[in-house]
């Protein structure tokens, strides 16, 4: 244990650390006035420079398919094994689930009736050509470009030049030399975990409610804040207890989670009698998406006619940038003995196909039932209702919606769990000096990080921030790590470079 004590980086684990603490008494004690500068800053971010997220998104899919078509990049193998480490299976469900699966799933249900009441989509010709293809543009490659780049650049750095420090600062290393070692890499790092524990804030904060309400609905409790954080609660428990058993045990979960999907998929697909509108209709949209793609990734409303881009798209690509500090991370863990080129098509691939498949189905089947009439999630919402509610009214028009609800419950919460082991894991290794990829960190320090990480969400959940807030946070939290994307992909090239020569 005194060895163990010695190797961690206690600067690194302790100041995100105080950071989360002073921040979750300062939205519990003084809500309102919180939310005040939160929206503000967001104003400033999204609004006045929002600019900025576009270009990094579009960025970081060039790079990332300039990595995979340039063969001596293409080429190169991660790690000196001839196999993969995992098979492609169980490679790409891990790629899914540990990444950004529950929040794919929570979304799928009710983000075209969150663009159904935009001005911009009603421009455009309306919610059933656009809803659909927004969800599919804002969950597409330019989402999953920031992974796939970032990934390349972990693997090559962990797995061939054999780096012993799993950080976003070591990344940095090639073009900032030895000024990683001091202030400005611990500065780095620090930003690197504040981030992540903004992403996982936001995403509890935003789809917990919707466990809570849909057990409340089965089991008949009422649903009131103390019950959603016992929920949360309950969350951190299940994932806490994989993540103990390492890589393994993510590996297995992620398996399972593979089925849950599968199944609930299965459930509105071909039980809810919508399945030619929903296999149509997601043909439609995909088709819509592709048509516009450069029209879409380019728009910016300068004007601020509408404030769509604001809003939404520029949200998007803070939101997975903020997750950019750990999911690569993972991904590139789990990626030894491919080729970089494998780990751009196959994030890409396996990516895109979870998350197409969830929005396409789950999106449609929603939008089915609000354009035959059976509801109008679209009006609730516009009305002042919550998105919750509106999820479990989409709920209530399938076959024996209590089982529906149970499946979803069942799933996200094994969602939530493998996508908070990632997180988890990679924290862990965050919080070495030196730590080789072989090695796992010790289960004291992932019990740390696992109740760490559950802190923020309890704390915005107290202050009951609205949805415009809770983006602001992801929003502020991206900014810094747009830039640090950057100086880690030119640092990837140049190391590469020199490499390659020493061959």
């Amino acid at each position: 244990m005194k060895t163990d004590r010695n190797r961690i980086d206690w600067t690194t684990m302790l100041i995100p650390f105080a950071i989360v603490v002073a921040l979750m008494g300062v939205f519990m004690i003084a809500p309102e006035q919180s939310k005040e500068t939160v929206d503000s800053l967001r104003d400033f971010f999204g609004n006045s420079i929002g600019l900025y997220y576009p270009l990094v998104a579009i960025g970081s899919v060039v790079c990332a398919l300039y990595v995979a078509m340039k063969p001596e990049y293409g080429n190169i193998r991660l790690g000196d094994c001839d196999r993969p480490a995992f098979s492609n299976f169980r490679w790409g469900t891990m790629i899914f689930t540990s990444t950004m699966a529950a929040d794919i799933m929570f979304y799928s249900l009710i983000e075209w009736a969150l663009y159904g009441g935009e001005q911009h989509v009603q421009e455009l010709g309306g919610t059933q050509m656009w809803a659909e293809t927004f969800t599919l543009f804002h969950w597409g490659p330019l989402a999953w470009g920031f992974y796939v780049i970032l990934a390349v650049c972990f693997a090559f750095m962990m797995h061939v030049r054999k780096r012993q420090r799993q950080r976003f600062s070591e990344a940095c290393r090639p073009l900032l030399g030895d000024k990683v070692n001091g202030f400005w890499g611990k500065l780095i790092d620090v930003t690197a975990i504040f981030a992540v524990v903004c992403a996982t804030a936001t995403t509890f904060s935003l789809a917990t409610p919707l466990l809570t309400k849909a057990m409340g609905s089965v089991f008949g409790f009422d649903v009131n804040t103390t019950v959603t954080i016992l929920v949360l609660l309950l969350i951190c428990a299940v994932y806490t207890f994989t993540v103990l058993f390492g890589v393994k045990g993510i590996s297995r979960l992620a398996g399972i989670c593979s089925y849950l999907f599968f199944a609930i998929l299965f459930y509105f697909l071909f039980l809810g009698g919508e399945t030619r509108f929903i296999v149509e209709n997601g043909f439609q949209s995909l088709g819509n998406m592709i048509q516009n793609f450069a029209a879409l990734s380019t728009y910016m409303d300068p004007m601020r006619e509408n404030g769509f881009a604001q809003n939404w798209t520029v949200y998007y690509w803070a939101y997975w940038l903020v997750w950019c500090v750990a999911t690569p991370f993972f991904i590139a863990l789990i990626s030894k003995g491919r080729t970089l080129r494998n780990v751009v098509y196959g994030t890409f691939g396996w990516g895109l196909a979870g998350t197409y498949m969830s929005f396409i189905i789950l999106g449609g089947y929603g939008l089915s039932r609000q354009l035959h009439e059976n509801i109008d999630a679209i009006g609730f919402i516009g009305n002042g209702g919550e998105m919750y509610d509106a999820i479990l009214m989409i709920f209530d028009t399938l076959p024996l919606p209590a089982l529906a609800l149970l499946l979803l419950v069942i799933t996200m919460i094994a969602f939530y769990s493998t996508t908070l082991d990632g997180i988890t894991y990679v924290a862990s290794s965050y919080s070495y000096k030196k730590i080789s990829p072989d090695e796992e960190p010790s289960r004291s320090i992932r019990g740390f990080w696992s109740i760490m990480l559950i802190l923020l969400p309890i704390a915005l959940l107290f202050a009951e921030n609205s949805l415009y807030s809770l983006q602001g946070v992801t929003i502020i939290a991206a900014f810094p790590i747009g830039i640090l994307l950057i100086i880690i992909v030119c640092a990837f090239f140049k190391d590469c470079r020199t490499w390659l020569k020493e061959k």
